[in-house]
């Protein structure tokens, strides 16, 4: 009897510690980021998502806005503020971002 109430000790806790470490990658995943580049339109992609692009100097992200109107900043140079999109990138495409503030 005590072998199983050991067993059941080390599985929850280990339970325990696997949600936790979880739990703290999706918190680091879903935080804010800053970018500054070119956007874009981003017209026919392979990818299908967002409806504009940033092309940084590294990079090149889909962005999508529920807030601010993206065709406003097409062929500027911008800084955006925004979330990374859980489940992107798909498609071998970029990663995607919603816009909450954007600075010209």
């Amino acid at each position: 009897m005590n072998i199983l109430r050991s067993l059941i000790l080390i599985i929850t806790i280990t339970f325990a510690f696997a949600c936790t470490d979880a739990n703290k990658g999706a918190n680091n995943n879903s935080g804010m980021i800053e970018l500054t580049g070119e956007l874009q339109q981003a017209g026919m992609t392979t990818y299908q998502y967002g409806t504009h692009i940033l092309t940084t100097d590294n990079n090149i992200y889909a962005l999508k806005s529920s807030n601010i109107d993206l065709n406003k900043y097409n062929g500027k140079h911008v800084t955006v503020t925004g979330k990374k999109i859980e489940g992107y990138p798909v498609e071998n495409g970029p990663e995607l971002i919603e816009v909450t503030e954007l600075k010209e």
